[in-house]
């Protein structure tokens, strides 16, 4: 073993090992319980980062872990290669979105294995390759076929400078992200998905998850927001026209003083057509519908709205209702409409005090205490109904029951379950994604592209800069095609998909990535499926995973796979900050996950970032840990070598020191396992490895030799134990030991030796009259009384009972004594 620590050398040299003797590669075999470990995989942005280096070093300790612990384990890595930086890229640099792409992949692969990464790159799934995308539009297919697919006139983010579909999350300020330049709603045709379909199951299902985050579970049960209540209808005053609303408070239906109406409803051009103030309204209309739906509808923006002049009528009390447009109400959620009751929720509440509009209190609390005129904020909850006509008196449950079966009789409404959930916009107006494989005629409509004829190809001859929609219209190779049903001239559809597509079913593709038939196989897919332990950042707790749920779903339905649910245990791990703040270009704290792995090693990197913190909790950079760690690392290096060179003995019986030392090694071994196997506790597993490795230092430092099968003991399990989290330096330590395996990571886990855990003494504190005198060292088997006579003669206690009388003496074992005087 060399003298010195140079983890640059040894660690070069094991991946060169690792890769060349395909180390981590993975084989089906129904013989052996699988294990599937997942990290989200990367886009392709050219480097790694420390939120990359912490969600990867995760990943492979639990990969590494349960190999050892006898599992046959998958633990795969890809690219998530399409989306909109390398289109950005080409118009920036005229650079290719491919050669951008690629290049960037070869970089972060480069990266990753420098880190030591446990990966199956046989499985390797780039989503922008051609045998990825085949099949990516094949189950795009599928769900056309089951009616789960479909194109519609949809309002959209649009930036004219960027000739793209913007989402709500990329208009900052009503300008695009990226351009700066205004961001305008255009009405265009639009493919979805009908996730809304699958809304009462994946709500179902959460709640047999008993291995994800609640807060996560939490988002999605809010994101699909199921509720109960009643639709009905408003008569327009003069017209033959209804307005809908839903509502989940139909108690309060009394207490309506006012309607607003959605900017985007198709009622509202009529319902102003008539008003003197036209222009005004149209312009107003304008802004909103061009105001990013996250700031209209966000709780502390202000509430803006515009009388149309036109009223409504009340269903139940004939009054006029003014309706009024506003910006805190989407047209793309429930109706559009609303039936304003400023007494009883919050935002009707600010816009009738913002527009001096009346107010009636139809609900009273318990007390009956509640004054209109005192009210300084809407009353929300449930209670008694009181103005309210025949339904006075009643809770507002009751009348929630009574006032839905009234709309029933009278037949203008009924009860209705409503979802916030929409469904799953997925046209993407670029050229790096995924073609949809549709092609547009003018006869037949819209037809799948046989399947023979895929992948639809992403063509070469596109101009970025061109007025088209899509880049994809410009290819005259790509657009003009043939109607595969009847013949004639007809033309591709040039959207691209939304890259959550992709990212929606890549776990299952790992399961059997060289597969050119079909996506996957599904005896190989029900082997390795569902993913036993998945991580990645909370920032995708709904979108992609609610859509790769969506997707299992599906592909269960078509028989393709057996579980409805693809990732059986989630964890989310915190950020990687530096300065209190997220780590960032703009800011000036990015830490550079080469510079660390350069200086200090990957293992070092490794170590620092899964001890800092727990998991799941954000991480705070510091060079200090750094430094730290990389001494902790030296000494395990230094105090191997110690004890290969400590003077051996043969006795066959461990002194009492020696028993203490192998107690802590077991104790060790107990805590890392417990840690590891399914807490993900890892800081505090390297904290017992830690303490294990200073009392070996002291061991040494106190004696002169050693029971040689302790020292082999101790050396075995120490690099083993250590293994997972530095898997570099313990590999090349463990070759000195000689072992039977050819790796360290070939080893099984140790067992903890609960015959190792037994003391044979123990040491009580002694307390008079509760305060704490003495300390005792007794055999555990020694009896009470026999522990408290003991006790009382200690010198140190003999001075503060002297003279005295003993009371009592209180024995509890194996913690204390107390001897009570007067």
């Amino acid at each position: 073993m060399r003298e010195k620590y140079v983890p640059q050398q040894i660690e070069k040299k094991w991946q060169k090992i690792w890769e060349d003797t395909k180390a981590f590669e993975t084989h089906s075999d129904p013989s052996k319980k699988k294990y599937y470990v997942l990290e989200m995989f990367p886009y392709p942005s050219g480097n790694l980062h420390m939120g990359h280096v912490r969600n990867y070093s995760i990943g492979d300790v639990v990969a590494r872990f349960k190999k050892m612990q006898g599992f046959n384990v998958i633990h795969p890595m890809g690219f998530d290669a399409f989306g909109m930086p390398a289109e950005n890229a080409a118009i920036k640099h005229g650079t290719p979105p491919a050669e951008w792409t690629y290049s960037n992949i070869d970089n972060m692969t480069r990266q990753q294995k420098e880190l030591g990464l446990s990966y199956d790159w046989d499985r390797k799934v780039l989503t922008c390759r051609e045998d990825y995308y085949k099949h990516t539009q094949k189950l795009f297919e599928i769900f056309y076929k089951r009616g789960l697919a479909y194109k519609k006139e949809a309002k959209v983010n649009w930036c004219d400078t960027c000739h793209t579909v913007l989402a709500n999350e990329q208009v900052e300020e009503g300008r695009c992200w990226r351009c700066k330049n205004p961001v305008v709603k255009k009405d265009l045709s639009q493919w979805f998905l009908k996730i809304t379909d699958y809304a009462d199951r994946l709500l179902a299902d959460l709640d047999h998850m008993p291995g994800w985050p609640e807060r996560v579970k939490t988002m999605q049960r809010n994101w699909i927001g199921r509720s109960t209540g009643t639709q009905f209808s408003f008569k327009v005053e003069g017209m033959d026209d209804s307005i809908p609303v839903y509502t989940t408070r139909v108690d309060t239906v009394y207490g309506v003083t006012y309607m607003v109406l959605a900017p985007e409803h198709p009622l509202v051009e009529k319902l102003i057509a008539g008003n003197p103030e036209k222009d005004k309204l149209e312009a107003f209309i304008t802004e909103m519908r061009n105001q990013n739906d996250i700031v209209r509808t966000a709780e502390d923006a202000p509430k803006l709205g515009m009388f149309t002049g036109s009223y409504a009528i009340h269903p139940l009390t004939g009054e006029r209702v003014p309706i009024w447009i506003a910006n805190y109400v989407l047209y793309e959620y429930g109706t559009g409409a609303v039936m304003a009751v400023p007494t009883h929720d919050q935002r009707d509440f600010e816009f009738a005090k913002k527009y001096n509009l009346p107010m009636k209190l139809v609900v009273q609390n318990k007390a009956h205490d509640l004054k209109l005129e005192d009210m300084d904020k809407a009353y929300d909850a449930d209670g008694y109904l009181v103005n309210s006509g025949e339904f006075d008196g009643l809770t507002s449950a009751e009348g929630r029951e009574a006032i839905t079966k009234k709309f029933e009789d009278m037949g203008i409404g009924k009860g209705k379950v409503n979802y916030r959930l929409r469904d799953w916009l997925i046209s993407r107006q670029r050229y790096w994604g995924c073609p949809i494989p549709i092609i547009h005629c003018p006869h037949c409509g819209n037809v799948l592209v046989p399947e023979k004829d895929l992948p639809v190809k992403l063509p070469t001859d596109v101009n970025f800069v061109a007025g088209a929609t899509s880049p994809l219209e410009t290819s005259k190779t790509f657009l003009h095609v043939k109607c595969p049903q009847c013949g004639a001239d007809a033309t591709r559809e040039t959207d691209t998909m939304d890259t959550f597509i992709d990212s929606s079913w890549y776990f299952l593709r790992y399961c059997d990535p060289h597969n050119e038939k079909e996506p996957f196989d599904k005896k190989k897919a029900n082997y390795w499926m569902p993913v036993d332990q998945y991580i990645g950042g909370i920032e995708h707790a709904i979108l992609h995973l609610l859509y790769s749920r969506f997707f299992m779903k599906v592909l269960q339905d078509e028989g393709m796979v057996d579980y409805p649910e693809p990732f059986t245990n989630l964890l989310c791990q915190g950020m990687v900050l530096k300065d209190g703040g997220k780590m960032s270009k703009s800011v000036g704290n990015v830490v550079s996950p080469e510079e660390i792995v350069g200086k200090y090693g990957a293992d070092t990197a490794r170590l620092f970032i899964l001890f800092a913190a727990p998991p799941e909790k954000d991480l705070e950079w510091s060079d200090q840990g750094v430094e730290g760690s990389y001494r902790f690392l030296k000494r395990v290096w230094a105090i191997t070598g110690k004890y290969q060179d400590f003077k051996k003995e043969n006795k066959g019986k461990l002194s009492e020191d020696e028993f203490a030392l192998r107690r802590r090694l077991h104790q060790t071994i107990s805590k890392v396992t417990e840690d590891l196997d399914g807490k993900f506790a890892f800081n505090t597993a390297i904290s017992s490895i830690m303490e294990l490795v200073n009392e070996m230092y002291r061991f040494v430092e106190s004696h002169d030799a050693i029971e040689d099968s302790l020292a082999h003991e101790l050396l075995r399990n120490l690099l083993i134990l250590l293994a997972p989290f530095v898997p570099h330096i313990t590999e090349e330590l463990w070759q000195g030991l000689g072992e039977k395996e050819k790796s360290v990571h070939e080893a099984s886990w140790p067992s903890c030796d609960a015959s190792a855990l037994v003391v044979d003494e123990v040491e009580l504190g002694v307390q008079v009259n509760g305060k704490v005198r003495a300390a005792i060292t007794v055999p555990v088997a020694m009896s009470r009384e026999e522990i408290g006579e003991k006790a009382k003669e200690l010198p140190e206690v003999k001075k503060f009972t002297d003279g005295k009388k003993i009371v009592k003496i209180i024995v509890v074992p194996k913690r204390i004594v107390n001897i009570v005087v007067k």
